[in-house]
């Protein structure tokens, strides 16, 4: 299955509070709130939506394009994906401009407050699917400037492209009409709990009208795993449990990778709600989006210590 990830590229800037954020809010002053957290450290790692999805699909075999807007800064980060086997055909550098840069500092309980500079993203709207040398097999539309998402949605409908719409981060930022658009024109649909709240909120669609929409949705948990929508079937995808937790940036995009390979290989649904798991607990044990690393015979291995694929995860081994 081609795949192309359009979204965002990004430098990501995490920091580390040694505290709990609660503890330092006041809920009679949030008109007026005035807030400074010294941290701990601070690290730089290769970020942004579409590259995370993509680094996860590489580990286990895949070759996903990357489409999106990059600045001057980009030459290392660039030469990397290719390494790790990630098509970067999709990606332009404008000149002039800085590479979008996410800054998030976490505390001891794994809140974060971040910000989001967009940079050279912001010319992702001039990016054009109908300029894609291979039509792909299936498009995700994950979060970027909210312009080119909306334009990415109508070039999807309009080649008959089927795309995988993840709007997430971008929810605040997108008009409802244009989530309902982008809803109801999707294969599929993934967001995490508070994200689905939001879509609802935002679109004056109910749960079961979202369901009847896409061929299938993901709905993301943390904690509490993940459930995937498919008809009339409900399938509960519980967490792989972490031999350590160090960073929780990424994990949402781990997951997208991880499912996105078993789906491009046909698998069942839980299954691929499964792999998705596994590969966002990997993410977990890191610093950062894209510092973990296995094989696929440790991917497949670590698997089988939680669930029974029935030998299934060996079509991993070919690829």
């Amino acid at each position: 299955m081609k795949l192309t990830l359009a979204g965002s590229i990004a430098y990501d800037y995490l920091m580390t509070f040694p505290g709990y954020f609660k503890d330092h809010i006041l809920p009679d002053k949030l008109e007026s709130i005035s807030l400074s957290f010294l941290v701990d450290g601070m690290v730089k790692r290769r970020g942004g939506v579409a590259p995370n999805i993509a680094y996860t699909l590489a580990l286990l075999g895949e070759h996903p394009m990357v489409m999106g807007s990059v600045g001057e800064d980009f030459s290392d980060y660039r030469a990397w994906l290719v390494e790790q086997g990630v098509d970067v055909s999709g990606i332009r550098v404008i000149p002039g401009e800085f590479t979008a840069s996410f800054f998030a500092n976490t505390d001891r309980s794994n809140a974060q407050i971040a910000s989001f500079y967009p940079g050279a993203m912001s010319f992702d709207v001039q990016l054009s699917l109908a300029d894609l040398t291979d039509t792909p097999d299936l498009v995700v539309i994950a979060p970027t400037d909210p312009t080119a998402m909306i334009s990415y949605v109508e070039e999807a409908q309009a080649l008959e492209i089927p795309y995988l719409y993840d709007p997430s981060q971008q929810i605040v930022r997108l008009d409802g009409e244009d989530i309902r658009r982008g809803v109801e024109g999707a294969l599929a649909l993934c967001v995490n709990d508070y994200e689905f709240s939001l879509v609802q909120k935002s679109t004056g669609m109910s749960p079961l009208e979202i369901r009847r929409c896409v061929r299938f949705l993901i709905v993301t948990r943390g904690e509490e795993g993940a459930t995937i929508y498919v008809d009339d079937e409900e399938y509960h995808i519980p967490v792989v449990p972490p031999r350590k937790v160090v960073d929780p940036t990424g994990v949402g995009d781990a997951f997208r990778g991880g499912f996105l390979s078993g789906y491009s290989h046909g698998l069942g649904w839980e299954l691929c709600g499964q792999m998705g798991a596994l590969a966002a607990t990997y993410c977990l044990e890191t610093d950062g989006p894209q510092s973990h690393h296995y094989t696929k015979e440790e991917y497949i291995s670590r698997f089988r210590e939680h669930f029974d694929d029935d030998g299934r995860l060996g079509i991993l081994r070919n690829r």
